[in-house]
């Protein structure tokens, strides 16, 4: 009997906080509320009955209404030792009182009230994908060990576990497939709706579903370094990152403040002996100013546009790190690409082979193979795996290897050096030699060459063609359309480039760059057209991305893209770019929309106060309501278009 008891009283307290963290995210909402009902209350009980009881029920509206705003201001007064707007709406209201209005100071506090629920509640809505995201995780995994299937806490998992996923479930840690095939959907990661399909081998993300095969999976990455967290983080970030307006409005609400008080303060005095209006008139007219030249929606009219905005960005697989590169975003008039993954494929195939006359095909590709194998450059990885095709099963460690990035490798095997890359590094004048007519016609189709040299001479030549994206064409046309130049960069030859270029309709290339002139070429570009982009990869990029006034990483979710650009799309997806670019533009119109608005309505009722035009009661609304206009045309930004 006891114990159900205990149990029943268990049930309840958790009921209890349930209740209390369902409500918690609303309680500045439903203060508001309350502060109206006891606003409407006084009212009604100062046209029936004295005075006091009215009062004390707009006072406790002051009071309910007003103490989640005057907390929050007078922390920050006092963290940052500056004034701020909360304050100037607690001097209002309290002013008011004083002179006994004391149902439009508790209006002025309702009202401003509610816009700071309102705006409370853009953040969270702004963090909700945050929030949808950690909930796809799953808490727990099947691990197998020695043959059987245990389940364990996903933050148990360490490197090199095995783990089954059942279809329908989610997975619960980055990995590689090492048995079963499947289709995933990764709309948690990159924003794609259309399931991948996933075979051995194949690379698989935290958080992502497992539609319609058991597969198992290899763990990769500890569970603080998955994909899945590092968005997360990356979220995070950008929304605590504040753009150069926002930094701004909040250097500018100290000064302005001050100034505001300072006016209020001469308004009290100078109308009453240069006008000759009365002391109450004085009074009142000064509070009237101090409640309408306050910039509360002046303040409120860049950081929930930008917080809307990473959001809907996270949501379709665009990740900014912070305002400033989203403010930057819309005002790029150049970008600049990399070629080999972003506007190709990024997988080039072996088409050609020359080998020089007396050597045997086989061993030459051998040698070759297990050189380029120490390289991740999808030129080598290529090559390396045109040699399987043609039978290479068994690679040799070469005894030394120097990856030279932009030209080439040289290695040592067998004690004999090998050089692999451009001509330009085997030797210009050899390889300009070995079968001239042959590599010629090649070069014209707009194949890369790469060439293989040993002790004797150039041993071979590789052809290779990448093929450009399928939708690098339209993605490219859009940007056109909307006055951004398009630029390739690549390290191929001219020849090449030029083939590339047309195919890709790019308004210009230029080749044979390497890592450190394609910073030249970026500082160049930011010369001629003032704001550059730059789109890569996020490898050998990397140097180029920094430079760039904007640096976008088509990763389709790797570590590099994540930890080096400015902006990622999880998907090698460039029509994405053009959607970034316009949601950063809507981000500045709204912005630009908010601010003149703001500052309009100020300057409007400033000026019916003057002219003795402007009541409290309608200064509140105009000015309140102007924050929560500004507010609300913010959260367009949270849909699509």
């Amino acid at each position: 009997m006891e114990e159900s008891k205990v149990l029943l009283r268990k049930a309840e307290e958790n009921q209890s906080v349930t209740l209390m963290e369902r409500i918690k995210p609303h309680l500045e909402l439903i203060a508001a509320l309350i502060s109206g009902v006891l606003i409407l209350a006084g009212w009604i009980v100062s046209r029936n009955i004295t005075g006091v009881l009215s009062n004390s029920l707009f006072l406790l509206a002051f009071v309910i209404g007003g103490f989640a705003k005057a907390k929050e201001g007078i922390e920050e007064t006092i963290a940052n030792k500056d004034l701020n707007v909360e304050m100037l709406m607690i001097f209002a209201a309290i002013g008011s009182a004083i002179i006994g209005y004391w149902a439009e100071g508790a209006i002025l506090i309702f009202i401003f009230a509610v816009s700071g629920a309102l705006e409370t509640y853009t953040m969270s809505k702004s963090q909700k994908e945050i929030y949808s995201l950690m909930d796809l995780q799953p808490e727990n995994a099947l691990r197998i060990v020695d043959g059987r299937e245990e389940q364990v806490p996903v933050s148990s998992l360490e490197i090199g576990d095995i783990l089954l996923v059942k279809p329908g479930e989610r997975i619960p840690s980055d990995g590689i497939i090492n048995k079963g095939t499947t289709t995933i959907d990764e709309a948690a990661i990159s924003g794609e709706s259309l399931p991948v399909t996933k075979e051995l081998g194949s690379e698989v993300f935290a958080g992502t579903v497992n539609i319609n095969g058991a597969i198992a999976i290899e763990v990769t990455k500890p569970n603080n370094e998955t994909l899945f967290q590092k968005i997360i983080q990356l979220v995070q970030s950008a929304q605590s990152e504040k753009s150069p307006s926002q930094q701004f409005i909040e250097r500018f609400e100290g000064t302005y403040v001050k100034v505001v008080l300072l006016v209020v303060l001469l308004m009290m005095f100078i109308p009453h002996f240069a006008l000759g209006w009365s002391w109450t008139a004085t009074f009142y007219r000064a509070m009237i100013l101090l409640v309408v030249a306050s910039p509360c929606a002046l303040v409120a009219s860049i950081m929930p546009a930008t917080l809307s905005a990473i959001s809907n960005g996270a949501k379709h697989g665009i990740l900014f790190k912070g305002g400033v590169h989203l403010e930057n975003l819309g005002h790029i008039r150049a970008i600049a690409f990399d070629k080999t993954g972003t506007l190709t494929k990024g997988k080039p195939q072996v088409t050609n082979a020359l080998v020089r006359e007396g050597m045997e095909t086989n061993d030459l590709l051998q040698t070759i193979a297990s050189i380029e194998n120490q390289s991740n450059h999808p030129l080598a990885m290529a090559i390396v795996r045109y040699a399987r095709e043609k039978g290479v099963n068994t690679l040799i460690s070469p005894d030394h290897i120097e990856d030279i990035p932009g030209w080439g490798i040289k290695a040592i095997v067998n004690k004999e050096e090998w050089l692999i890359g451009k001509a330009d590094f085997v030797g210009l004048e050899e390889a300009a030699a070995f079968y001239p007519e042959d590599v010629q016609q090649i070069e014209a189709q707009g194949k890369t060459t790469v060439y293989a040299r040993n002790s004797t001479g150039i041993a071979a030549m590789l052809a290779l063609q990448d093929i450009v994206r399928e939708e690098t064409k339209t993605a490219v046309q859009t940007l056109k359309e909307m006055g951004i130049r398009t630029i390739m960069l690549t390290g191929d030859s001219q020849k090449t480039a030029k083939v590339i270029a047309g195919e890709a309709l790019v308004d210009e290339y230029i080749a044979e760059c390497l890592p450190e002139t394609k910073v030249d070429e970026i500082k160049k570009t930011i010369n001629r057209y003032g704001s550059v982009a730059m789109v890569g990869d996020g490898i050998n990029d990397a140097p180029a991305l920094a430079t760039a006034n904007v640096g976008i990483a088509m990763g389709e979710g790797t570590d590099v893209a994540l930890e080096t650009a400015d902006v990622v799309l999880m998907k090698n997806d460039l029509p994405r770019i053009a959607e970034a670019i316009l949601l950063s533009k809507r981000m500045n119109r709204i912005v630009k929309q908010n601010v003149f608005f703001s500052i309009s309505v100020i300057v409007v009722l400033i000026a019916s106060n003057f002219f003795q035009i402007l009541n409290l009661p309608y200064g509140v609304i105009g000015h309140e309501g102007s924050t929560i206009l500004v507010i609300l045309n913010s959260l367009r930004l949270l849909r699509s278009r």
